[in-house]
């Protein structure tokens, strides 16, 4: 089975960089595997018609006035997608973002 590839997107990136890295960390204490990565919003186009694309976009709060927008082209895309919870976004909550992502994939 392939590994799944859960987006985060952000103003720039860089904030969920730290988000990312504590997302890691959860998934690897469940002994789960998954590519996680963080890219700036004006990079989702792109990732969304990569030939690896993501199975899971997540917004992060800072962007949550685009996140209509991006739902329609994730919906085009087959990819599910929501918005980064922000107490858990700036409490860096890894575990409890990771736990929503594996609810949209299914895997929870």
């Amino acid at each position: 089975m392939a590994e799944k590839i859960i987006m985060l997107a952000c103003s720039a990136g860089m904030s969920t960089s730290l988000l990312v890295s504590k997302m890691e960390a959860a998934a690897k204490a469940d002994g789960v595997n998954y590519k996680i990565f963080a890219t700036a919003s004006s990079d989702i186009d792109h990732q969304l018609k990569s030939e690896q694309k993501p199975d899971v976009l997540m917004l992060g709060p800072q962007i949550s006035y685009m996140a209509a927008d991006v739902k329609k082209k994730a919906d085009q895309a087959g990819i599910p997608m929501a918005l980064i919870n922000m107490q858990d976004y700036g409490m860096m909550n890894g575990e409890n973002v990771l736990t929503t992502a594996e609810k949209l994939l299914g895997d929870k």
